[in-house]
């Protein structure tokens, strides 16, 4: 079954078939084969798979993105970060990375956080004479700090997958989207002082700082209800994104009045396209996993790691080249709903607190998000900024270089992850 499951997932692959359509043919063509199962498994594992009240959190936390997005709540973020950020060499793109790291606590997306900052910021940053494919580089890679500062739909996954708490991987993202925003930020401004790129004359004042941040508190302090309701026990993660949507609406809708009903139908149908990928994703990754676990392969991974070593250090090590190499060829959602089962108790097995790496998991993939061929964030850039592919790829590549320096100090200092957990955690005890 293992091999009539790889051959024919590979060979759509090859063909260029989603990565769904890979997963869920090949487990269909296992079970034909082998004639061991009946293919009435298939629909009933692909509803079990994604049967979970957990997983409720995605739609409306996609939502919750959405209509913050068409209420007007993006510019806001950028133009707080632009007060300031602007007077900086390099002060656009660093605005670009701060922004990010803003509206992460939104969206929960990368994908999302790149459009909706990208379609503002790049046009922006080229009307200032910043180079096209840098300007789209660096909103592709902000854009994935989307998924690592909370909200974050893969975080939803894991902690669903992992059997752990959603709360903790929430408040264990904060720090890590930190090191990732300031890597980026650092990268930034070496490359635009290189380049000549410089930032406005003039530094902006406290009132003006002060008027922006008014301005923006109300989106800022989304994040602060979502994760002080989960810990205060009030309500659950899921519960917390439908708190959020309802949020959402009423400052985009009713304090900020730039939602209309045409934005609401909008909100509401790409939220319908997105959850209905991402359901699909996990309802044909939960097929193949009924393969994997069938014919032990997890199993047999886990022995072949714990086999080259033992050693904490030297396995996160191994296992972060293997996750980066996956982020590359693997949509994000299918990646964590094929590996977490697969890597936790190998991790477990060595001492690694299941948070951590968590968090470490999703950073990973959240670098795949920039990283061909997959790299759904250059994509989006590329598309925003009228830009080839190759060369917007290759503008990344030193930006790429900090969120690997990134990645290897959240995965080897697990204070910055454990620490906001365990601090929020005594004082709720």
């Amino acid at each position: 079954m293992a091999f009539t499951l790889f051959i024919v997932a590979i060979f759509l692959l090859i063909f260029g078939a989603p990565i769904a359509i890979c997963l869920g043919l090949g487990a269909a063509a296992a079970f034909f084969f082998s004639g061991s199962m009946p293919l009435l498994i298939v629909p009933q594992r692909m509803f079990g798979g994604t049967d979970s009240f957990p997983l409720m959190a995605i739609p409306f936390f996609v939502l919750a993105g959405n209509l913050m997005a068409a209420g007007g709540i993006s510019k806001r973020l950028i133009a707080f970060a632009n007060t300031l950020t602007g007077h900086i060499t390099g002060g656009l793109a660093i605005c670009s990375v701060l922004g990010g790291m803003f509206f992460a606590a939104i969206s929960g997306s990368g994908a999302a956080t790149t459009a909706a900052l990208g379609s503002i910021l790049i046009p922006a940053m080229v009307l200032k004479g910043y180079n096209r494919e840098f300007s789209g580089a660096v909103q592709a890679c902000s854009g994935a700090i989307g998924i690592i500062i909370p909200p974050s739909i893969p975080m939803v996954l894991y902690g669903v997958g992992a059997c752990v708490s959603i709360g903790d991987l929430f408040m264990g993202g904060f720090g890590p989207g930190i090191v990732m925003g300031l890597c980026l930020m650092i990268t930034s401004y070496f490359i635009s002082r290189k380049d000549g790129y410089g930032g406005r004359e003039k530094r902006s004042n406290f009132r003006e700082i002060g008027k922006a941040f008014k301005d923006s508190i109300l989106a800022l302090f989304m994040p602060v209800i979502i994760l002080g309701g989960i810990y205060a026990g009030v309500f659950t993660p899921t519960e917390a994104a439908v708190v959020a949507v309802v949020y959402g609406y009423i400052v985009s809708a009713w304090i900020y009045r730039e939602l209309d009903f045409k934005g609401v139908q909008k909100a509401l149908s790409s939220t319908v396209i997105t959850s209905a990928i991402i359901m699909f994703i996990i309802g044909c990754a939960a097929i193949f996993a009924v393969v994997l676990t069938r014919e032990k392969i997890p199993q047999q991974i886990a022995a072949t790691l714990l086999s080259l070593s033992k050693n904490p250090i030297v396995l996160l090590m191994i296992i972060n080249v293997f996750l980066l190499f996956i982020g590359a060829i693997m949509e994000t959602a299918a990646a964590l709903i094929i590996l977490t089962p697969i890597l936790v108790p190998i991790v477990l097995a060595v001492g690694i607190n299941p948070v951590h790496f968590g968090v470490v998991m999703v950073t990973n993939l959240g670098i795949g998000l920039v990283t061909p061929p997959v790299g759904i964030n250059l994509y989006v850039a590329a598309s925003i900024s009228g830009s080839r592919m190759e060369p917007l790829a290759k503008r990344a590549i030193p930006l790429l270089a900090a969120m690997v320096v990134a990645l290897l100090i959240i995965s080897y200092v697990p204070q910055l992850t454990l620490y906001p957990v365990e601090l929020l955690n005594s004082l709720r005890n």
